[in-house]
């Protein structure tokens, strides 16, 4: 049965030094109305969120989430977040979940239209059955995002790594995907090299090396590809970031799009071509993925 907790959270300054955080959340009906209609978090998609994975209650990477939430707020000039109070908004919430999966939403807002103060919230839910994609794979095409690897250094303020709340175009990217017959996206830089998918970080196999995409081009560092990078680093395998040109994707040994509430789906073909999948292996980083990980 689908089931949702929200709460919301009145921002901490800080340099507040206190131990318990708790008076400053307040637990909110989430089918009930909770934004005001000058807030710009719906009005212009002015703000950023972490989506956490929850395994039978326990909330996974949290500080890898956090550290992210803090580095998207500095390319958005938002206030600093308090990650103390914020690390206790998600074991309140994670403490609601159920056995099973879960994901807990992490929101902060610019706030309502000259307001005095940002808007924050966190939300739990069911997570979706995600089993069938780790099992059987996705197929992906590759889209063009539109700009070059180095427009991120010349223009900061497209914000490309900070996971904003503007997720227009990536939603758009996976409706193409599905209307050209696949799954999920790969999207490319317009002249010609790797970058993400819309949802998911990529994950690339040569022989017994693993490579993701570089986050100089404008990459979301992905806090699950972070997390399997160390898996497979403690099983000996090799681990590099590279700058990938989109000729190397389909010469791949093997390859998976990973995020934290899919955690790690293996690619069965990329613009129509096969591709080999590793199911033992692939089975293997999803046991250590639903393992409590902090």
């Amino acid at each position: 049965m689908a089931w949702r907790f929200a709460l919301t959270i009145d921002p901490a300054n800080p340099s507040d030094a206190r131990d318990s955080f708790a008076d400053t959340f307040t637990v909110i009906d989430p089918s009930a109305p909770a934004l005001s209609v000058g807030e710009l978090s719906t009005q212009r998609g002015d703000g950023i969120f972490e989506s956490i994975g929850v395994i039978d209650g326990h909330p996974q990477e949290t500080t890898a989430h956090l550290e992210r939430l803090a580095h998207s707020a500095r390319l958005c000039d938002l206030p600093e977040p308090h990650l103390t109070q914020w690390r206790q908004a998600i074991d309140t919430a994670a403490a609601a979940c159920g056995p099973g999966e879960s994901v807990i939403k992490l929101i902060l807002s610019r706030g309502v239209e000259h307001g005095p103060a940002p808007t924050a919230w966190v939300t739990a839910a069911t997570a979706p059955g995600r089993s069938a994609v780790r099992e059987h794979g996705v197929r992906v095409v590759t889209l063009d995002r539109g700009y070059a690897m180095d427009v991120p250094a010349r223009a900061p303020w497209l914000l490309l790594g900070a996971k904003t709340l503007s997720y227009a175009v990536n939603m758009a990217a996976l409706r193409e995907a599905h209307r050209r017959g696949a799954d999920d996206a790969i999207f490319v830089s317009s002249d010609g090299f790797v970058l993400e998918a819309p949802t998911a970080s990529l994950i690339l196999r040569r022989g017994d090396t693993f490579v993701t995409p570089a986050p100089n081009g404008g990459i979301l560092h992905g806090t699950t590809q972070l997390s399997v990078f160390a898996h497979l680093e403690a099983q000996g395998f090799a681990t590099a970031y590279e700058t990938i040109p989109l000729t190397d994707l389909t010469t791949a040994d093997a390859a998976w799009l990973v995020s934290s509430v899919r955690l790690a789906a293996p690619i069965t073909a990329i613009d129509g071509a096969a591709l080999p999948v590793d199911a033992e292996l692939t089975a293997s980083i999803n046991r250590y993925l639903l393992s409590p990980r902090d």
